[in-house]
């Protein structure tokens, strides 16, 4: 996550089922329009704190992380309170009563996260979020990748990935090579809005390339 640091502009991201912890990063990212954070280790809805600066935030997906806590009523009034802008919130519409509402029922944050640093340069936090997380099964990461991906891929104007190019893995293949392919996928995605025409032109050149070397690959084998 550490790399939204280096990318202002950026309008979509999508961190879901990363591990992640700490939203500092995101602070610069003032062109943010959509987060996707579901079933990460965010711990503490003091993370709030770093999105509160983001003008154009719209769409939060922060659902199944531990900062969610056992009320959901306290915990998505709480979110409303410090996002008022926010017409999404895990995939249900904000409405005006429900920002009311927050006034009373949600809980302000005015400062970030205390975090106590320990030998290695982790913060406490960020170390035992680590070492309890689990694996994902392995309908979980397909359902996750497919679902946000597809929604990147439309924000360009680009046809959904059908489910079997997800699905024909075999299940070690699914659980890590499949995932770290799709989350590549999602970052080149994102990072071709940052790019002007001259760039474009670039991969496009760069990506037919590619394909004549696979297919030429795919004749010899053959």
């Amino acid at each position: 996550i550490s790399i939204c640091r280096d990318l202002p502009n950026i309008e979509v991201i999508t961190f879901s089922v990363n591990g992640i912890s700490d939203l500092e990063p995101l602070h610069q990212c003032q062109n943010l329009s959509e987060l996707y954070l579901r079933k990460n280790n965010i711990t503490s809805l003091d993370e709030l704190f770093y999105l509160k600066t983001l003008p154009r935030l719209r769409v939060l997906w922060l659902a199944e992380n531990p900062c969610c806590g056992p009320d959901p009523h306290r915990y998505r009034m709480t979110v409303l309170r410090n996002l008022p802008s926010l017409q999404k919130l895990d995939n249900q519409a904000v409405t005006e009563e429900e920002l009311s509402q927050a006034l009373v029922d949600g809980v302000e944050i005015t400062a970030p996260p205390a975090r106590r640093s320990v030998e290695n340069g982790w913060s406490e936090s960020t170390a035992s979020s680590a070492a309890g997380s689990t694996t994902e099964p392995d309908s979980e990461l397909l359902t996750c990748s497919l679902e946000e991906t597809n929604k990147t891929q439309e924000d360009l104007d680009m046809k959904p990935v059908p489910r079997d190019k997800y699905s024909s893995f075999s299940p070690q293949e699914t659980d890590c090579s499949c995932k770290k392919r799709n989350n590549v996928l999602d970052a080149i995605l994102l990072l071709m809005k940052e790019l002007d025409t001259e760039g474009l032109e670039i991969i496009q050149q760069t990506v037919a390339r590619r394909l004549q070397a696979f297919q030429k690959k795919e004749l010899q084998e053959e």
